[in-house]
């Protein structure tokens, strides 16, 4: 079903990539920007993220020696440096996640340049690097705008994954350049299956973590058998509660005894699949960008011709 798969290292079937958006209280406070301070219950809620979550996800975690990518806004580093010294202490990776929970979509190239720039020179001071790689801050939609992968690749980012046109890696071109896409998968998010929370305008019936592990792992099953690769987009203060983090490491265990996994970052991946393009040894299927330069024809003018 895979057409043209990845030669994963070591022979291995699928590469797997769990990965963790850090927002703390910072979408509260774009969402709420007049009256955050009052939205006490919410912000306990994303608070749990870098207090409690992280340092029991990377006790999880570091037990099978499985390297992570948090994508952490500028602001989430600024305001909580404990939960990111622990982070970069245990040798995971710093990817760019914006600044606050902003959306694309709402600002001039020219804002949305300045926040990249402001979220990358945090990142570098703090972890001695520019960030690799890039996912959009997302508020009720995904903020993906017309500049973003131009910015993207005009500031040097070696891979973005925020999109959701292919089931493995590939290729995005704009007159800018490229930049390696991996995509995500919209079931692989945890904030659509345990998310019922007033204030971020979602209302999702809450599942129960073996249904939610039942759909991972089939996700799971799937990119194996086709020799495609899986990643989660998953939240601290989501799967970071009890019952859910403690449903992780059977997913863990399963992954593990089925063999031929690669287990990376996100950084680990895109290196990986830019040296197979560069040697020859794969060609990616390439996405030109834009999709379309202005609204079509036909929603601007209903009119039957």
């Amino acid at each position: 079903m895979i057409k043209n798969p990845i030669p994963w290292p070591n022979g291995a079937r699928c590469a797997v990539a769990f990965t963790w958006d850090v927002d703390a209280d910072s979408a509260v406070h774009v969402n709420y920007p007049d009256n955050a301070d009052n939205h006490v219950a919410t912000l306990s809620l994303m608070r749990y993220d870098p207090e409690v979550a992280i340092p029991r996800i990377l006790d999880l975690f570091g037990r099978h020696e499985i390297p992570l990518t948090f994508f952490t806004p500028g602001w989430t580093i600024e305001s909580y440096p404990a939960a990111i010294d622990l982070m970069i202490g245990a040798g995971h990776e710093i990817a760019h996640h914006g600044y606050l929970h902003h959306d694309n979509n709402n600002m001039s190239r020219q804002q949305e340049l300045d926040i990249l720039c402001q979220g990358t020179e945090i990142i570098r001071k703090i972890t001695g690097n520019r960030p690799l790689g890039y996912r959009t801050p997302n508020i009720r939609s995904n903020g993906v705008s017309r500049n973003t992968i131009d910015l993207l690749i005009q500031e040097g980012f070696v891979y973005d994954t925020s999109l959701f046109g292919d089931d493995i890696p590939y290729v995005l071109t704009s007159g800018q350049g490229s930049i390696l896409e991996i995509p995500c998968l919209h079931g692989l998010d945890d904030w659509k299956h345990y998310m019922n929370w007033r204030d971020f305008g979602y209302h999702m019936p809450v599942s129960t973590p073996a249904r939610v592990m039942e759909f991972f792992k089939a996700e799971f099953d799937a990119a194996w058998e086709y020799r495609g690769m899986w990643m989660c987009v998953w939240h601290p203060p989501v799967s970071g509660r009890l019952a859910r983090c403690a449903a992780i490491e059977p997913l863990i265990r399963y992954m593990q005894e089925k063999g031929d996994v690669w287990f990376a970052s996100m950084g680990e991946i895109a290196a990986h699949v830019n040296s197979v393009i560069e040697s020859g040894d794969w060609k990616p299927r390439i996405d030109r960008l834009p999709y379309w330069v202005s609204p079509i024809a036909a929603v601007q003018d209903p009119q039957p011709r």
